[in-house]
């Protein structure tokens, strides 16, 4: 179902009523060279949507089309990660439990199901732990090895029941969800609901290739036909699965002597594959599950107790991978726990209920948005860059403020900023977001000018054809503009 947002801003508060979107002369120099970059000729057919104010005075430097809408791709992540710090604060931690209504005997067995409940934390995952898939599993495991648990003489059930509702956004395209950037969400995610897959070359031409898998585990199948081929040959590798299916079929060629393929593929039923992995990892610690895999979302049975827990980083940790490696599923799924915390509905209806909320709050003039995810993957989300700037203001005098801006990527240091802007003005003085889908290019965030005055920006580009480069290229180029004029 179309999930659209749409307030009705009726007045707006405090600071925002007296000097948010006034607009004042824009400096000459800035003015002339803005127009000038989007002038350039390979984007002439494009849409900008521009705005840039001033954290000082609080009014609007420059504006181009700023209320109009558009397509904001990833950068739609501040709106969540902004109304999810506000709701959770930076400390919070999400938690991950093994628990039973069965009982444990003097033989260390427990005789019943076990069940491995999603709380909601998006880093079940090496990301964290020195890039050890199994690392987070593994503290779990022990602790159960610890309380004496050697068997457990039922089911092992992965639990997600913490979300409900869509388990990817709406439009989203087919073509996204084989890769990691779609990966279904769940309450119970392991690994970003991906794996790993390389492809090397082997010793002779017509040799297949090898294949490797990070987690090597049951829950997905790999096969191959895939060869090597000539020294000096353009590889061509072919991945195909079909939709919900955890089979995974590669064809094609990569030359002798050449790079390895690789690629991260989505893996269908998250909570099953948090489970199967979960499953294998007690196995090596010595704890053997004699009943079945499965998943569940009922609600728990009466009477569970844990067996063992394991909390999140804090959100503020969690926050920054968000905006720095802009990731799509834990975007989604602090969407789903943003409604849970606020509306007591894990569902992504009830996450932009409680975003209407905020950004009312705040004074977000967003009557003419329409939210259809959390992360911008979807092609039907739109936003004004005035109404963006307009969070991004807020949030610079909102009380984690600080938090916030840590989060995003700095401009030729670190996320996906780090190799963009490396040796100019803007190194180190621009904290933003980036965004892109396919003709849709954007960058919003703060930056610091040479004298001092800190700016809020939104760049948004729609319907460019020129290709990334020249788009990207273009961006650097204002924001540049704005640590210098």
């Amino acid at each position: 179902m179309r999930r659209r947002t749409a307030l009705a801003v009726a007045c707006v508060v405090g600071w925002m009523a007296g000097v948010a979107g006034a607009r004042e002369p824009a400096p000459p120099a800035l003015r002339r060279e803005i127009d000038h970059v989007a002038a350039r000729r390979q984007l002439a057919h494009a849409w900008w949507g521009i705005e840039v104010r001033s954290l000082r005075s609080g009014r609007v430097l420059y504006a181009r089309d700023a209320e109009k809408n558009f397509k904001p791709a990833s950068t739609l992540k501040l709106v969540t990660t902004a109304a999810v710090l506000d709701a959770f604060g930076p400390d919070a931690r999400l938690r991950t439990t093994v628990e039973t209504a069965g009982r444990l005997d003097a033989y260390g067995r427990i005789l019943g199901d076990v069940y491995l409940v999603g709380g909601g934390d998006p880093n079940l995952s090496g990301r964290l732990h020195g890039g050890r898939a199994t690392a987070t599993l593994e503290e779990l495991a022990e602790a159960l090895r610890a309380a004496g648990v050697r068997r457990i003489e039922g089911r092992l059930v992965g639990h997600e029941g913490l979300f409900q509702g869509d388990r990817r956004g709406e439009d989203w395209a087919w073509n996204d969800l084989v890769w990691s950037y779609g990966a279904e969400v769940s309450a119970l995610s392991f690994n970003d609901n991906t794996a790993q897959l390389s492809a090397a070359p082997g010793e002779r031409v017509g040799d297949p290739l090898v294949v490797d898998r990070d987690p090597a585990t049951a829950h997905y199948t790999v096969v191959s036909s895939a060869t090597t081929s000539p020294a000096g040959s353009k590889p061509e590798m072919v991945l195909r699965s079909d939709p919900g299916s955890n089979l995974f079929r590669l064809s094609g060629s990569v030359p002798l002597g050449g790079e390895p393929w690789q690629g991260s593929v989505a893996i269908a039923d998250p909570a099953g594959y948090a489970a199967v992995v979960f499953a294998e990892v007690l196995a090596a610690k010595g704890i053997r599950v004699t009943g079945t895999i499965a998943t569940s979302s009922d609600p728990l049975p009466a009477g569970m107790r844990v067996l063992a827990a394991r909390e999140s980083e804090p959100m503020s940790e969690i926050l920054a991978v968000v905006n720095k490696r802009s990731q799509n599923l834990h975007t989604e799924m602090l969407l789903r726990l943003l409604g849970s915390r606020v509306k007591g509905e894990g569902t992504v209806e009830a996450g932009h209920e409680a975003i209407d909320d905020f950004l009312r709050r705040q004074g977000v003039p967003a009557e003419s948005w329409s939210m259809q995810d959390a992360s911008g993957l979807s092609r039907s989300d739109i936003v004004t860059p005035h109404g963006l700037a307009a969070l991004l203001a807020a949030m610079a005098r909102h009380p984690h403020a600080a938090v916030f801006r840590d989060s995003l990527p700095v401009a030729g240091v670190d996320g996906t900023l780090e190799g963009r802007m490396v040796g100019t003005p803007a190194q180190g003085r621009v904290n933003a977001k980036t965004g892109s889908l396919r003709h849709v290019n954007a960058l919003a965030g703060y930056a610091t000018h040479r004298t001092g005055d800190r700016l809020v920006f939104v760049i948004v580009l729609n319907h460019q054809t020129a290709g990334g480069p020249a788009a990207v290229g273009a961006i650097d180029d204002i924001a540049n503009i704005l640590v210098t004029r």
